[in-house]
């Protein structure tokens, strides 16, 4: 199994480096792949304001790279939690903070528009957020 850092999964979504497209698929292709949280945090980025892919563009590209047999990530659960939250209108690094912080006791952010976006969520495991321990502190 090997790593791979954010730009060749870039290069390998958006293929506009033909010569770096050509060996990304070929990593691709002869390799099991492993994609940390921190590469797809970072390509999510990458893709949405470097190249101003659509949420929906992002998430159906998410979801086909990560259902290849050779892909694997952290936590594929979370990630397609992410993706489902995402695609629902919840910032992508704000639904990955939610979900691995729902064994806490509390999240305590400053941002009412992230609160919102949470009400009524829930996890692939079928757990309701509720978001009764979400608390908004004034800043």
């Amino acid at each position: 199994m090997i790593a791979v850092d954010s730009n060749i999964v870039v290069r390998l979504l958006t293929q506009d480096d033909e010569a770096q497209y050509i060996e990304a698929y070929r990593l691709f292709q002869e390799n099991t792949i492993f994609i940390a949280d921190t590469v797809i945090l970072e390509v999510e980025w990458v893709l949405r304001y470097a190249y101003n892919f659509a949420v929906k563009d992002i998430v159906d590209a998410f979801r086909k790279l990560f259902g290849m047999g050779n892909v694997s990530l952290v936590n594929a659960g979370l990630m397609a939690d992410a993706l489902d939250w995402s695609e629902q209108g919840m910032d992508f690094s704000d639904a990955i903070h939610l979900i691995q912080s729902q064994n806490l006791s509390q999240l305590v952010t400053f941002d009412k528009q992230y609160i919102k976006a949470a009400k009524g969520l829930v996890l692939h495991q079928g757990n309701n957020l509720g978001c009764s321990w979400f608390v908004s502190v004034q800043g």
